[in-house]
C-alpha cells in the first residue's frame, strides 16, 4: 500500500511542516474533534483538525519526491498520484474550501494541475458534516519531482475567530 507523503494531515502536531501561504486575520487553529458545532469524523485514527478564520487562510506542503526515495525512472514511468481531502462546515456559520494540487518538474514548474471551484457550505442548506474530495493524476507526462498540495478556506459572515472550514485527513500517495 502506498503511503501517505504529507507530513501532519490532521494537525497532531499542530502546524509542524506546513507553510502558511495565506493566513490573515487569525491564525491558522488546531482543534479537537467534533470541535464546537462541529461532526465527528468517520475514522476513530483522526482526532483534531486545522480550523480557518474571517480572513482566507491557506497552507501548503511541497513534497520533494526523490528525497522521499523515488527514482527518476519509478517517476518518469508516470504513477497514479491520488490526492484527497476532507472539509466541513459549522452548523453556525458559512465557509468556503478550496484545494489546489500541482504536480511540478525539477524547476518547480507545473506539468499538471488539479483545481476545482472553491465550494461553499451553508449551513441553511447543507448538514456541513465532513466530505471527501478527491482526484487521481494520470497520463502527465515524465519530469515530474515534486507535487505541491495547498488548500484552505474562511467563513463567510467575517467573524472574528474560527468559523471557517476545517480540513483533515490530507493524502497525497504514489502508486508505484
Amino acid at each position: 500500500m502506498a503511503r501517505n507523503l504529507l507530513k501532519n494531515p490532521s494537525g497532531e502536531e499542530q502546524l509542524e511542516f506546513w507553510e502558511l501561504t495565506e493566513n490573515n486575520g487569525s491564525q491558522w487553529k488546531v482543534e479537537d474533534m467534533p470541535g464546537d458545532c462541529g461532526f465527528e469524523f468517520c475514522n476513530d485514527g483522526v482526532t483534531k483538525y486545522f480550523a480557518t478564520s474571517f480572513e482566507l487562510c491557506l497552507k501548503r506542503q511541497v513534497i520533494d519526491l526523490v528525497a522521499e526515495g523515488y527514482s527518476d525512472e519509478q517517476l518518469d514511468a508516470q504513477p497514479a498520484v491520488k490526492v484527497e481531502d476532507w472539509y466541513c462546515g459549522r452548523t453556525d456559520c458559512g465557509c468556503t474550501y478550496q484545494v489546489i494540487v500541482c504536480l511540478l518538474d525539477n524547476n518547480k514548474e507545473v506539468i499538471q494541475e488539479f483545481k476545482p471551484e472553491p465550494v461553499t457550505l451553508d449551513p441553511d442548506n447543507d448538514d456541513c458534516s465532513w466530505k471527501q474530495i478527491s482526484h487521481t493524476f494520470s497520463d502527465y507526462g515524465p519530469g515530474m519531482r515534486f507535487i505541491s498540495f495547498e488548500h484552505g478556506g474562511q467563513d463567510t459572515k467575517y467573524w472574528d475567530g474560527w468559523f471557517g472550514v476545517r480540513v483533515t485527513g490530507s493524502s497525497v500517495t504514489v502508486e508505484v
